[in-house]
């Protein structure tokens, strides 16, 4: 599909006329920010003008863009509104977020502009998401992804450049060098006079462009723009520009000589642009006077209009952090099924099987996982079954693996993609936290990002400090994520299915500890919504609680601790956001107050504690002993397997725990 300009040409009044709206909206923001009616930092673009106008006149307008927190000129060339973009940044009830952005994060998708980025170069692999989903809608859409020089040395950038050029995706990276990384001069942390000439270790084409110019930008975008829409993949412009004010509104430039300001002022690309237009014999002084006088008065009324409006409504604080859904129901023990037994491993196929060949925007992709099936069998057979257009390897590249499924989702595909160990997360936590936990936030559901992260974790032997971490707890602490631990085939099937429906961003946890374990699966079973714990045993003697590979474990200990004559509950609590309290509170009340929780992860801010402290807070005068936790010391994992045994707790650990419990008689202090 072939996509005409949003604006054709480039007329030079015009370019003027929305360059100098975008000079004078930024000095207004700063004089409102020296007001007190702009709270935070304000990151300008003045100088940089010509790079948005130029740039716009060459993208369709279906085409989306990304920015920086010095985005403001982006967003006013995209075609968001005057009043609702500075009401966003005013932090008023009206503007396109609600106040949620403000100046450095706001997002306005109805124009094609899918957002600013606080994170120096976060945006990248999200761009490249944005445009995996082009590819794989063929809608011939192009995205363009605006970066500062100093976030070329950010790994995001380099993970999303790599991820884009192997998959030839259509975007369009705009570096706008203006030779300031925030604070520090680039010259001082780049060997290369060209930043576009790391281009080439990429295998992508980079051009050097006069960011002052908005006809050279303009062309530059355009040829760019073509050979994305003709299948040749990411293109990386530098534009040359120049800084006219400080990092941010309160920035005094201690740092920067006069000669430097001086010579950026010289080349502010407004006054060039007036001068080149004076010199063709265009226009007149009167002509471009008038032109400035009514971009000024423009700006002007609107920051009078916003003035007036409301502040952001606090009524609305806690809302669109996830979408409404319906309860999930607790679930009793698992029984045959019809579809025989399968190995959890195999379950796990199955679901993504199921996911394929149902739903057409699903994607599933990571490291390994396309024509090797994964580096534990979980993908074999689907590339060869659904093609290496929805299943596919990728570059060992977490930031752009994650970053590209926040992206896909935004643009209406559902990415599954997997993170070969839980450890792996570590390196690219931010497209998860910083990223896709903020998108249905952010944008008050305009946007949503409901991508699925499958990974495994724990302890196995062999296994060393850096494969072995157990982090539930550091993921369920996230607001705007939806954490679940699979414990059995049944739920690695179930619970698969039910993120991958989910319109939230989820992260299904797996234990390749139970990998070969086998159990029933009902492969014909509804798709059931996120949410809801398993109740494997009842037993009024006692609860325990556990989730993801402490439940072999726990159902052990419950069988021992039931030939001594004490009956336990043995509760799987699935998934910990949505954390299921009513079973919670069902396990309190039917084994007398008495809970013991066992998990696999270290004790000490383990989600167990998490648990604990709600038990005591609304469950307090229920219990008859305090809470009891199971966990692996506060240690590192080391490698040898009889050192391992000696932290990680099993079911004799959980049985002597147990009959502490029971055994205890001091009743807790009222």
């Amino acid at each position: 599909m072939v996509r005409k300009s949003g604006i054709e040409g480039l007329d030079g009044a015009d370019a003027y006329r929305r360059m100098c709206t975008i000079r004078r909206f930024e000095e207004r923001c700063v004089e409102l920010g020296a007001e007190g009616e702009i709270a935070g930092s304000i990151h300008v673009c003045a100088g940089q003008e010509a790079i948005p106008v130029g740039a716009r006149a060459a993208l369709g307008s279906d085409d989306r863009i990304l920015a920086t927190y010095r985005g403001h000129g982006w967003a006013l060339a995209a075609g968001v509104p005057v009043v609702e973009l500075l009401a966003e940044i005013c932090q008023r009830d009206a503007g396109v977020n609600g106040g949620r952005g403000g100046s450095p994060y706001f997002t306005a998708p109805a124009h094609g502009f899918f957002g600013e980025n606080s994170i120096v170069g976060a945006h990248v692999p999200i761009g490249a998401g944005l445009a995996l989903a082009a590819a794989a809608q063929d809608d011939g859409r192009v995205v363009l992804a605006t970066i500062g020089d100093g976030a070329m040395n950010q790994g995001a950038v380099h993970e999303g450049l790599v991820f884009a050029a192997a998959r030839r995706l259509p975007l369009i990276l705009v570096c706008e060098n203006n030779g300031w990384a925030e604070m520090t001069p680039t010259a001082s942390t780049a060997l290369l006079d060209d930043l576009a000439d790391r281009a080439a270790a990429y295998g992508i084409p980079g051009r050097v462009v006069d960011g002052g110019d908005p006809e050279a930008v303009r062309d530059a975008i355009r040829g760019a723009a073509v050979a994305a829409r003709a299948g040749e993949g990411p293109t990386l412009i530098e534009c040359k520009t120049v800084r006219l004010l400080g990092h941010y509104n309160r920035d005094i430039q201690h740092y920067r000589s006069k000669d430097d300001i001086a010579a950026a002022a010289a080349a502010d690309p407004i006054a060039r642009l007036r001068a080149q237009l004076l010199e063709r014999g265009e226009h007149s002084d009167a002509d471009l006077d008038r032109i400035d006088a009514e971009a000024r008065a423009e700006v002007d009324a609107a920051a009078e209009t916003v003035r007036g409006l409301p502040a952001a409504d606090p009524a609305t604080a806690r809302d669109h952090v996830y979408a409404p859904a319906p309860s999930a129901p607790t679930l009793g023990p698992i029984a045959p099924a019809d579809g025989g037994e399968l190995t959890y491993v195999k379950a796990v196929t199955a679901g993504l099987k199921d996911a394929l060949g149902s739903r057409p925007e699903v994607l599933v992709y990571g490291e390994d996982v396309g024509a090797a099936g994964g580096i534990f069998g979980a993908t074999r057979g689907l590339q060869q079954e659904f093609g290496a257009a929805r299943v596919f390897d990728t570059p060992i590249a977490e930031s752009a693996i994650l970053g590209s499924a926040v992206g896909a989702a935004m643009a209406g595909m559902r990415p599954v993609v997997e993170i070969m160990w839980g450890d792996f997360l570590l390196v690219a936590l931010d497209q998860l936290f910083n990223q896709a936990a903020n998108v249905r936030y952010l944008s008050r559901s305009e946007l949503t990002a409901p991508l699925v992260v499958r990974t495994q974790q724990g302890v196995t032997p062999g296994s060393c400090a850096q494969h072995s971490q157990s982090l539930e707890a550091l993921l369920a602490h996230v607001p705007g994520l939806r954490v679940g631990l699979v414990a059995t085939p049944q739920d690695a099937y179930a619970m698969l299915r039910a993120a991958i429906a989910d319109p939230d961003p989820c992260i299904v946890i797996e234990s390749r500890a139970l990998y070969q374990t086998k159990g029933p699966v009902a492969l014909d079973a509804p798709v059931e919504p996120v949410g809801g714990a398993r109740w494997h045993r009842t037993g009024g003697d006692l609860s325990i609680i556990t989730w993801g590979s402490m439940l072999p474990a726990a159902l052990a200990a419950a069988e021992q601790l039931a030939e001594q004559g004490t009956e336990a509950a043995v509760v799987d609590l699935r998934w910990l956001n949505p954390l299921d309290d009513a079973s919670i509170a069902r396990a309190v009340e039917e084994s007398g107050g008495r809970v013991l929780l066992a998990h696999e992860a270290n004790l000490t801010g383990g989600f167990g504690a998490e648990i604990a402290a709600r038990i005591q807070e609304r469950h307090f005068d229920l219990l008859d002993a305090p809470v009891v936790r199971v966990g692996t010391p506060d240690v590192r994992i080391p490698s040898a397997p009889a050192l391992q045994a000696a932290l990680v707790p099993g079911a004799e650990t959980i049985v002597t725990a147990a009959r502490e419990l029971i055994g205890a008689t001091t009743p807790i202090a009222g």
